[in-house]
């Protein structure tokens, strides 16, 4: 299994984890890749906390939605409504995102067999698909379970799983497993 470290901001703070403390944490479990997510702090809070995170992981670190700290971190993760605002035509807005990013690591969610097949058109590194299974922290009305694997193997894409994945969890045609609280 390769873990792919959900950093949410919010639920650190919730439960009064430092980021020190997270960074531990994901080195213990040998985290291949970072998201940090962070939708209540203000822009240079989140700056500071990735660049934090760069100068303490030998891992990429991956900024969710947020384009203008891409020069940051490694990378981004979109979701299918973040596209939307750049361009309906997905394909044009990941063209002028490529063209902001360069070669940084770009991911994009997907929720279902459609969504996967646009993607495998577009120039992405890999998709966050999901959700697997209910979870606490994010509400969610699309529910894989066993569609996952099958989804996952008509990526062209690495695909990361996401929505309450355990670490015990083994997902067929799935490159990286996503946890965030899970960890916690």
């Amino acid at each position: 299994m390769r873990l792919y470290a959900l950093c949410d901001y919010e639920t650190l703070t919730k439960r009064d984890i430092s980021l020190s403390k997270f960074i531990d944490i994901i080195t213990l479990h040998q985290a291949k890749i970072l998201q940090y997510r962070n939708k209540t702090s203000p822009i240079d809070i989140q700056k500071q906390n990735l660049i934090f995170l760069k100068q303490n992981l030998d891992i990429p670190v991956i900024i969710n939605d947020n384009l203008e700290l891409a020069e940051f971190c490694d990378g981004v993760h979109l979701g299918q409504e973040d596209l939307d605002k750049i361009n309906k035509n997905h394909d044009l807005a990941i063209k002028l995102i490529r063209k902001k990013i360069g070669s940084k690591i770009l991911g994009l969610s997907t929720h279902n067999e459609i969504e996967i097949l646009e993607a495998n058109k577009l120039n992405l590194d890999y998709i966050g698909l999901g959700a697997y299974r209910g979870t606490s922290t994010k509400d969610v009305t699309n529910i894989l379970g066993d569609k996952l694997p099958y989804l996952a193997k008509i990526s062209k894409h690495k695909v990361a799983a996401i929505g309450g994945i355990k670490l015990d969890d083994n997902i067929s045609n799935v490159y990286y497993h996503v946890i965030g609280s899970g960890l916690l």
